[in-house]
């Protein structure tokens, strides 16, 4: 791929992996890297200088969305290379930011990368789909509280769901990664909003009674309140996402 037909930008401190981003997108086609998730946007992991890199393809967008993301919009993988600064500046986790690189063709966005460090942590949210409150209790509350931390410090992830939540017991407490943040909004979260934000999450009713005590004591809010929007939101989402899919988990409303 001529250097001329992409957009690179890389944080500070990796510069030395310019070539190796050079040659990304011929990579990312024709290596055998290990990949770890498919869908509309690959996910590869990547060896390089001794990192091990997460390195994730956005789709090539529709035409209109092409334009629209060349010369009006910020395309997804420029945000999910501009936001992790803001979570890591505030002291919240998120993968290490390592360059964003986009593919022009005729003038148009083609495929965009973004490269961050893996995360090490082992653990999704998924695995409390079906979890007795007796088996995490621990982790919710410390999930709770990381949840008020972030929206008094006025962060909103808007795809807040298990998968983008990665977590791990580390040096005796939780650790929780976020991932997937292009889609985050900056300001205000009021409280409405924030009991809403946990609308996408796995879990039965004794899981969210417990998220929702946690999350009340840590906003200085009413208990009874919280519960009662959470539960709201949480149905709202999860009955409009049952006349398109069964949940795999057992979803009890």
């Amino acid at each position: 791929m001529d250097d001329s037909m992409l957009k690179i930008e890389i944080a500070p401190g990796y510069e030395h992996l310019h070539d190796f981003l050079v040659q990304l997108p011929l990579r990312f086609e024709q290596g055998d890297d290990k990949t770890i998730h498919v869908g509309r946007n690959l996910i590869k992991v990547m060896e390089v200088d001794g990192l091990l890199l997460n390195v994730k393809r956005y789709h090539v967008p529709s035409f209109l969305n092409r334009i629209v993301y060349s010369f009006f919009r910020t395309p997804k993988g420029k945000r999910a290379f501009t936001y992790p600064r803001v979570l890591l500046q505030k002291g919240f986790e998120t993968p290490q930011p390592v360059a964003y690189v986009e593919e022009r063709i005729g003038g148009l966005i083609g495929y965009s990368f973004f490269i961050s460090l893996q995360c090490p942590y082992r653990r999704k949210f998924y695995e409390f789909g079906n979890a007795d409150i007796e088996e995490c209790r621990e982790v919710v509350t410390a999930f709770a509280n990381l949840t008020a931390r972030l929206h008094e410090a006025g962060i909103y992830h808007c795809d807040y769901s298990p998968g983008n939540i990665l977590f791990d017991y580390v040096d005796g407490r939780y650790h929780f990664s976020l991932v997937d943040i292009n889609r985050m909004e900056f300001g205000p979260v009021n409280l409405e909003k924030g009991c809403a934000n946990f609308a996408r999450l796995w879990g039965q009713k004794g899981f969210f009674m417990q998220l929702a005590k946690d999350y009340a004591l840590a906003r200085g809010a009413d208990e009874d309140y919280c519960l009662e929007r959470i539960l709201y939101y949480r149905r709202k989402f999860w009955l409009r996402y049952m006349k398109r899919h069964k949940p795999d988990f057992n979803l009890e409303l």
